[in-house]
């Protein structure tokens, strides 16, 4: 973020706060609008970044059939309210010619679609979608549950509300089996620890 846009986010903050009644020069919210600037440069980082790069691939000739990244957490905020929602976000996909992602990788792609304004859908698909791109899988499987401030906090002010989500590429969209496996091993992890 520059100095330009830290300053027009510090400008604007203090115009909501004036606008809602508050003084934005009281001691407790003197610092406010400098730390809403730096919040919103964190939570909207992938704006400044227009590809998702930051992978590896690997070559293994003895694979798993499928490989699952399950509960994976993410926070993001809803494009429509400016406010956040949260939830966990688990991936799967078919490996073909043996080529794989490292495994951190797949949280950092959860990552990078969620710091930015937007809904749940959109980070549903636009995974899948990156790692079509990255992999060409034989099978994509995206599912997403998440709370949402804006249904929480006003509207409907329903506590606890959980949307789900999911899309199915390639072989999860044909293999009614397979999208069962993955679900399965989505909401319950599969780990005994």
């Amino acid at each position: 973020m520059t100095d330009e846009q830290q300053a027009t986010i510090e400008g604007a903050v203090r115009q909501i706060l004036t606008a809602v009644g508050e003084d934005p020069d009281r001691a407790g919210l003197v610092e406010t609008p400098a730390r809403v600037a730096r919040a919103y440069a964190e939570m909207f980082s992938s704006l400044e970044q227009p590809t998702f790069k930051d992978y590896k691939l690997f070559h293994e000739e003895d694979n798993a059939d499928m490989v699952v990244v399950g509960q994976i957490p993410f926070y993001s905020m809803c494009e429509h309210h400016l406010l956040p929602f949260f939830g966990r976000v688990s991936v799967a996909y078919v490996p073909t010619n043996g080529t794989i992602i490292g495994l951190s990788k797949i949280p950092r792609l959860v990552d990078y679609v969620s710091r930015r304004p937007t809904v749940q859908e959109n980070i549903t698909n636009q995974v899948a979608a990156e790692l079509e791109k990255i992999l060409k899988p034989a099978g994509v499987a995206v599912s997403v549950a998440a709370r949402h401030m804006c249904m929480e906090m006003r509207g409907v002010n329903k506590t606890g509300s959980v949307t789900q989500t999911a899309t199915y590429w390639g072989e999860f969209k044909t293999n009614n089996a397979l999208r069962q496996e993955f679900l399965m091993r989505a909401e319950h992890g599969n780990i005994n620890v």
